[in-house]
């Protein structure tokens, strides 16, 4: 369900074990598009697909009539709006998110939203995350994946499914806590670039890194209190790929911030999501209940919607980091 560059990531990786998927994207002219050329004409445009293995569609409610499992992974803000049409119950269906934002408005994890709204059983529901790049699994690079599910077996039945001899999944029981770590390395990942807009050098990212771990592990325990070690590769590992790697959008959209864009001229230059912006409002919003200390974020929503000077505001968060 999406039509972007981990969706398109997604599909290559459940191809190779899978004789044939469902693929619901929005937009008619990019499914033609893709089956005139055998890729996405939008994103990971050097892959290719057997299409005739693809059942593509841009109506909702056909795919979740045929298909037993559903991928969610378009971009947060614009889920709603993909939910609207729908009219088929999921209730029944196994879902799996491979969104990395929160439902803006009600700021909801995706696992809550599905739950609350769609009445789809906790038991029922896996969060897909990494550390990696949808770039690098286009390109078979060795990459690495968490499926959270709280049913053992199935989190196992998940695993195989996405396995391959480029591809090693492994398995949790956190779902909230992966997906929050999934949410928060983006904010944290537009710090780490807006320090490098500003020629922050690679001893200070060592240093916002490791403030920013610590400062998930205090947001998770106090929204989502559960016994984990943010220290694996599901929660850190997933930071560090995405504050430091040159495919991270959350990273380039901080460096044009951090290099003097306005926030709207970074998003019209990038014609990408970031889903880090979206977070930082969310977190901001989601924190007025908790009050746990979090500069970093503090920081990232300041300059982005309060429009403050980079400049002074990575200045102020410099003298709270240790």
């Amino acid at each position: 369900m999406g039509g972007g560059s981990f969706a398109t990531a997604i599909a290559k990786m459940l191809l190779a074990n899978q004789d044939e998927i469902y693929w619901y994207m929005r937009r008619k002219e990019q499914i033609q598009e893709f089956k005139r050329q055998s890729r996405n004409p939008s994103y990971l445009t050097g892959l290719k697909f057997d299409t005739s293995r693809i059942h593509f569609t841009h109506l909702i409610n056909q795919v979740v009539q045929k298909a037993d499992t559903l991928v969610f992974a378009m971009p947060s803000p614009f889920l709603k709006n993909h939910l609207k049409k729908l009219k088929k119950p999921i209730h029944d269906k196994f879902v799996i998110t491979a969104i990395k934002g929160i439902v803006p408005d009600e700021n909801m994890i995706m696992t809550d939203f599905f739950h609350s709204f769609y009445g789809v059983p906790e038991e029922n529901m896996a969060v897909l995350a990494g550390p990696c790049h949808a770039e690098e699994i286009a390109m078979e690079r060795l990459s690495y994946l968490t499926l959270a599910c709280k049913d053992r077996e199935r989190g196992k039945q998940l695993c195989r499914l996405f396995n391959s001899h480029f591809i090693v999944a492994h398995q949790t029981d956190d779902l909230s806590g992966v997906e929050i770590g999934s949410v928060m390395k983006n904010i944290f990942a537009i710090a780490a670039g807006i320090s490098h807009g500003l020629k922050y050098g690679d001893n200070f990212q060592a240093v916002l890194v490791a403030n920013a771990i610590q400062e998930m592990v205090r947001f998770a325990t106090a929204v989502y209190p559960q016994q984990r070690n943010m220290d694996e590769s599901a929660y850190l590992g997933d930071l560090i790929v995405t504050a430091y790697s040159k495919f991270s959008r959350n990273h380039l959209f901080g460096t044009m911030i951090g290099s003097g864009y306005s926030v709207k001229a970074a998003q019209m230059e990038m014609e990408m999501i970031a889903e880090g912006y979206y977070a930082a409002k969310c977190v901001h919003e989601i924190n007025d209940k908790y009050h746990v200390d979090l500069p970093i974020c503090d920081a990232v929503y300041n300059i982005l919607y309060h429009h403050i000077s980079p400049t002074i505001e990575m200045r102020e968060l410099a003298t709270k980091l240790r």
